[in-house]
């Protein structure tokens, strides 16, 4: 038996160690995917009005905090038996398409684009950013960062921080736009449009232009056949804020679809001892251990399964972009975990295109920006799809609108189980017998769990009994005063 760890795991939201197992003929036996932290918000936020909760959630993570923040506003207006005005709806659309275009930009461009443009088995000294602005060239650095900074403006803009984010309170949002704002957005909507087509225009000349690259994402250990699931309009295209969530088989035949309150009716969350991660499942089918095909709960929720779970795209362009997607693939569904980039980056196109749909609406410099409230506040469910997966905000609140109770299932909780299959699966198609175990292969391994863009900071809820927490109070000089180990 012999042991290969690689910790911390890179480029990704959070920390995480991946411990693999071989056997005396090299073959790998296991692979645990261990997420060492601890986040508590959903005990963080009880005893809290309820309102204040959206601005708490922003905390969670620095990554994804927008996300935190719409669902958690939507499951607000629950509470309190409201709808935003149509007009505070728009706003807050505006600045989630903002929040994604410079999300999936970074992921693409930091965290993915290394393993491509540079190269999987690159030494770790150029598998980077740097590594990527010195293949492409400073000039497309430059306009990464732009353009990721002026998405961050936007969002500064509407919400008075891009991270500690003041945007929705219950019924609506706290502010709107004048003529003169809009106009400056619709401008730098336009410039996030033509950047996303240059975008997929690198990807198709260096991932798709390579033979090397496009067998690994068609032949490579890194295919997991489970369950789509993605939040769809009433047409069943893919829509990031409102909607119901849509999940389909492996063969893209809907098993179900269901309205943000009924969550709990369709999935079930369960823990192990080797981790603080939860592992959601499909209720109706079921836990069977972690593997594929229909007689299993497992699903994905991510860009792909997106994608995958719905009928396509709203806006135009992105449209286009999913037909060649899935035609160059083979057909719909894909489950080719590495086409979650193309996927990521059709996403992106999208995000531009209703940005700007958005910003052209007269209504969006409308002054109708909260509706009335309910008597009594109560219960409310509030479901976006965050860049990571589907994200899902539950509160209860006594009659006075104190949180007596929140449960959070983040996308990268939904994918949870998925990510340590792919791990796995990764791992036995590459670590055999005769091979060398260098970083290069580790590094192929890692890029199995990089496809989902995790966000561990967000997925650790879970308190396992059989984990032991250590706590060390130390003093100003680092000596340890006293340790507290929770078993």
């Amino acid at each position: 038996m012999k042991r290969y760890t690689i910790d911390p795991i890179t480029r990704l939201e959070g920390h995480g160690k991946i411990e693999i197992f071989t056997n005396d003929d090299g073959d790998v036996e296991n692979v645990y995917f261990q997420v060492p932290e601890l986040r508590g918000f959903e005990k963080f936020v009880e005893g809290r009005p309820v309102e204040e909760v959206p601005q708490i959630v922003t905390k969670i993570c620095g990554v994804c905090p927008g996300c935190h923040h719409m669902a958690s506003g939507k499951a607000v207006d629950g509470v309190f038996g409201v709808k935003p005005t149509s007009a505070a709806k728009k706003i807050r659309e505006l600045f989630f398409m903002a929040h994604y275009v410079h999300s999936h930009i970074a992921h693409f461009y930091a965290l993915a684009a290394p393993d491509f443009v540079v190269g999987p088995t690159a030494d770790t000294a150029v598998r980077n950013v740097l590594g990527v602005i010195g293949k492409v060239g400073v000039e497309i650095g430059t306009e990464v960062l732009k353009q990721r900074r002026i998405a961050q403006e936007i969002q500064a803009l509407l919400a008075g921080h891009q991270t500690h984010v003041m945007l929705n309170i219950p019924g609506g949002v706290r502010k709107g736009l004048n003529e003169e704002q809009r106009k400056d957005i619709e401008v730098k909507a336009k410039g996030f449009v033509e950047f996303a087509k240059f975008s997929l225009k690198i990807f198709e000349d260096v991932v798709l232009g390579n033979k090397t690259y496009v067998d690994i994402i068609l032949n490579g250990p890194y295919i997991l056949n489970l369950y789509s699931m993605g939040l769809v309009d009433e047409n069943n295209k893919v829509n990031f804020y409102d909607g119901k969530v849509r999940v389909v088989d492996q063969e893209g035949k809907e098993h179900c679809k269901y309205a943000p309150n009924d969550y709990r009716e369709f999935v079930a969350e369960r823990v192990e001892p080797w981790t603080y991660l939860k592992f959601p499942y499909l209720k109706k089918v079921g836990w069977k251990g972690f593997v594929e095909g229909k007689d299993s709960g497992v699903y994905h929720a991510t860009p792909l399964s997106r994608l995958n779970a719905s009928d396509g795209m709203a806006t135009p362009l992105a449209q286009a972009e999913f037909d060649k997607m899935y035609k160059t693939l083979g057909g719909k569904p894909v489950h080719n975990t590495l086409a979650m980039h193309w996927a990521r980056l059709v996403e992106l196109l999208y995000s531009a295109e209703h940005c700007l749909e958005l910003i052209q609406d007269p209504e969006i410099t409308s002054k109708d920006l909260r509706a009335k409230l309910g008597d009594i506040p109560g219960e409310g469910v509030g479901i976006v799809e965050a860049q990571r997966g589907t994200l899902t905000h539950h509160y209860w609140t006594d009659k006075k609108g104190i949180v007596t109770k929140a449960n959070i299932i983040v996308g990268t909780t939904n994918n949870n189980a998925a990510i340590t299959m792919s791990i796995k699966k990764a791992a036995q198609g590459l670590i055999k017998k005769g091979v060398t175990v260098d970083q290069g292969i580790l590094n192929m391994v890692e890029m199995a769990f990089r496809a989902y863009d995790p966000c561990f900071s967000c997925a650790t809820h879970s308190l396992p009994g059989q984990m032991p927490l250590i706590v060390n109070f130390r003093n100003m000089n680092g000596n340890i005063l006293k340790t507290v180990a929770l078993i």
